[in-house]
């Protein structure tokens, strides 16, 4: 199972707001199972936002958005959607009763906007918000599943929890070991791993993750579904066997 994320907001392009929802979807889904393909950020702009839908429909199982679903003129997410599947928004009384009791002490709260927020797409699956206003969105087009969920990150992890990772079933598994090594250039580390890398099984690869300042380098062993847990781990022994008998520094890490 493939999956990409889109992010919505103009503030994530300006550098005003550094996303921390991909992040942590990316790790939910590893843990998971599912494998993340892409990750785009794009403008709170209808074009911009169907051509992303349009190009992770064309790549991925599991299409995950967040951001755009407030009640300003600048959360423009519901609307695009409605206009990409064709459809119209309409009231949805659970949505509409959860926010009135939410604010049932504040009726300040309660006003034109704030009623904008229970008017969902016609042809979309509502799943409830339990912190938020924002409900959150699914699709399913030829097997495929959409989700959008709200960008506020405490809300988008409970969402992500509790109505997106339960809807996902996954037959892959994806296992990642971990290693830094000290005091030796990536180029020689490359060169003491050379034999070792180019006799790896088939859906297994290391990566080099350098932290110059430190004098290290992380190396990630990876495998996303055709490796058993123990192929992985009889690989990661190789790795530490050709450190040992290159008398490489190095230390584990969880």
């Amino acid at each position: 199972m493939r999956a990409e994320i889109i992010t919505i907001g103009d503030e994530l392009l300006i550098g005003q707001v550094v996303d921390t929802n991909s992040a942590y979807i990316a790790q939910q889904l590893n843990e998971h199972g599912v494998e993340l393909y892409e990750i785009l950020s794009v403008h709170d702009e209808a074009t911009h936002i169907k051509q992303a839908l349009d190009r992770a429909f064309q790549q991925a199982d599991v299409i995950i958005t967040t951001g755009g679903l407030g009640p300003t003129k600048d959360d423009i997410t519901k609307q695009v959607l409605c206009d990409y599947f064709h459809t119209t928004l309409i009231p949805n009384a659970e949505v509409e009763q959860f926010i009135r009791q939410r604010y049932a002490s504040r009726p300040e709260v309660l006003n034109k906007l704030t009623a904008t927020q229970w008017l969902v797409p016609q042809n979309a699956t509502i799943l409830p918000n339990r912190v938020g206003t924002a409900p959150i969105m699914q699709w399913t087009v030829n097997g495929k599943m959409l989700f959008c969920m709200p960008g506020v990150p405490s809300e988008m992890k409970i969402a992500m929890q509790e109505q997106v990772l339960p809807r996902l079933h996954s037959d892959q598994q994806i296992f990642h070991r971990h290693i830094e090594v000290h005091d030796i250039p990536e180029s020689a580390l490359a060169i003491a791993l050379e034999d070792f890398e180019n006799n790896l099984p088939q859906g297994m690869h290391l990566a080099y993750l350098p932290t110059p300042e430190k004098h290290l380098i992380r190396l990630r062993l990876s495998s996303y579904g055709s490796c058993t847990e123990q192929q992985v781990n009889d690989q990661f022994k190789k790795i530490l066997k050709n450190l040992q008998d290159s008398h490489i520094i190095y230390t584990f890490v969880r």
